[in-house]
């Protein structure tokens, strides 16, 4: 395996196939350049929307409240990224927050700063402060790269080599990853993403919408509503996460650090 990971590291062109997720400082393999993942994640994000139309936040409060949400936690996101010399990690980022009508309890976040809400999450988050717990949860995910991570390694598991970025977007194999990572074709964007990584997007989440002026102990009642909605098949934002309550007892823990980034909005 580590002549295989090499090797694809060399097809790509990287300087260094390791790299650190924010916060967490937590060690990761990403493979793929970061413009090849936002390049391939706005075709499919534009894909998305000619398929599913936004609610136009003209015509709808809900629309307004998304795009308020995303753009307080995209900015203060921006802001601690700079102050901690990681801002070349969102320098590329175009950031967009629609919302989409669907039944569909979810949301995501692609590569680039895309976010989609479904209209559907919206009875259970019930409130914004709620709405931002999980908006910065999407957020997360896309800020600690767990898109890259996840498609590195299956890139290593099936031995594929790709000289370039050019030749991975012309790769079958290599687009086939990207499609099942970010669930295109089904739910978009509901990648089968590890625990670990769902645990450390809580993590960042919390921290993330703290930062921009939201109470992250409302993170808690939230998940177990999300929890409490579980049954035979549990909602899409909870298919891979890790149980009700490590989930619950962890952010229970991080509580106190969350609670030093948290300014109420005035």
């Amino acid at each position: 395996m580590k002549k295989t990971v090499l090797l694809i590291a060399a097809g790509l062109g990287l300087m260094a196939a390791c790299t650190r997720v924010p916060i967490t400082g937590r060690s990761q393999l990403n493979l793929i350049p970061e413009s090849q993942m936002q390049s391939m994640a706005l075709q499919e994000y534009q894909s998305f929307l000619s398929e599913n139309k936004a609610v136009s936040p003209s015509v709808s409060k809900d629309a307004e409240m998304v795009k308020r949400v995303g753009s307080r936690i995209a900015n203060a996101v921006t802001r601690y990224m700079t102050q901690h010399k990681m801002g070349d990690q969102v320098a590329n980022y175009k950031w967009e927050f629609n919302l989409v009508n669907s039944k569909e309890i979810n949301a995501w976040c692609m590569p680039g700063g895309k976010v989609v809400v479904y209209t559907g999450l919206l009875p259970v988050t019930q409130n914004e402060t709620a709405l931002a717990c999980v908006m910065g949860h999407e957020i997360a995910h896309a800020i600690a790269r767990h898109g890259n991570e996840r498609m590195s390694q299956g890139l290593v598991a099936q031995g594929i080599q790709v000289a370039g970025a050019v030749a991975l977007n012309r790769n079958p194999q290599a687009q086939n990853l990207f499609l099942q990572a970010f669930g295109v074709g089904g739910n978009l964007g509901m990648m089968a993403y590890s625990r670990q990584n769902e645990l450390e997007a809580d993590h960042l989440g919390v921290i993330f919408m703290a930062m921009a002026g939201y109470n992250p102990q409302e993170s808690i009642p939230f998940w177990q509503r999300m929890a409490n909605m579980g049954g035979q098949k549990p909602p899409e934002l909870l298919s891979t996460h890790p149980s009700d309550a490590r989930r619950v007892a962890q952010l229970q823990q991080l509580m106190p650090e969350a609670m030093k980034y948290y300014t109420p909005i005035k």
